[in-house]
């Protein structure tokens, strides 16, 4: 696999990635890594965008476009789509629900643990933020005057989703008991509807 190739794969499996984090991951200079870039954005394969990582100026990282995600079709998508309307099918709507509340319960479980020792919510976004990143939802986050946003470039049940929005429902409820105590969430992107990205406005309890 040629190195370009390399470069999209991993960011593809592990989300935006830095010019540092490539450079370590591949064994390259810096220069070379940009070189790579370059070339890849120029194809429209990659985009970037800046994260805030505590004091200093924020970090460049790149993500695949909709151009570079037509790299990996989704092989699975039919598959999903087909176990859903089977489960629908068999048991019923109720049944589906209790699919989708044990997702999300086990998906809590995790998040409240990674997050409770947070106690800000730029804290807890950051964290929430690498969590969605590792399962392929390549999330930042960022401060919009007094708001936050939480953005999600990628959706990996976008088929799922689509075909069940209750999945997306559930994943809104999810955010909204984590900033439960110190903001309200409401979603103002949806990449089923046609947006390119999903969006979280966070706004801070008075």
């Amino acid at each position: 696999m040629k190195t370009p190739d390399k470069i999209l794969f991993r960011i593809k499996s592990h989300g935006p990635q830095s010019v540092t984090g490539l450079s370590t991951e591949f064994k390259l200079t810096t220069m070379g890594v940009r070189q790579h870039l370059n070339s890849l954005t120029k194809n429209g394969l990659i985009e970037h965008f800046e994260r805030n990582e505590g004091v200093g100026r924020p970090t460049r990282y790149w993500q695949l476009t909709e151009q570079g995600h037509a790299r990996y079709p989704d092989c699975h998508s039919d598959l999903t789509v087909a176990l859903i309307e089977t489960v629908q099918s068999i048991f019923g709507q109720e049944g589906l629900d209790k699919v989708i509340a044990q997702r999300e319960s086990d998906s809590m479980v995790l998040y409240i643990r990674e997050l409770s020792p947070h106690t800000t919510i730029s804290s807890k976004l950051e964290a929430l933020a690498n969590l969605r990143s590792k399962e392929g939802y390549m999330a930042t986050w960022q401060q919009q005057d007094n708001d936050y946003l939480l953005i999600e470039n990628h959706c990996p049940i976008c088929a799922a989703a689509t075909s069940c929005q209750n999945f997306c429902q559930s994943e809104l409820n999810q955010f909204q008991q984590l900033f439960a105590s110190l903001a309200s969430v409401k979603r103002t992107e949806h990449i089923i509807d046609g947006a390119r990205r999903c969006c979280y406005l966070i706004t801070p309890l008075l």
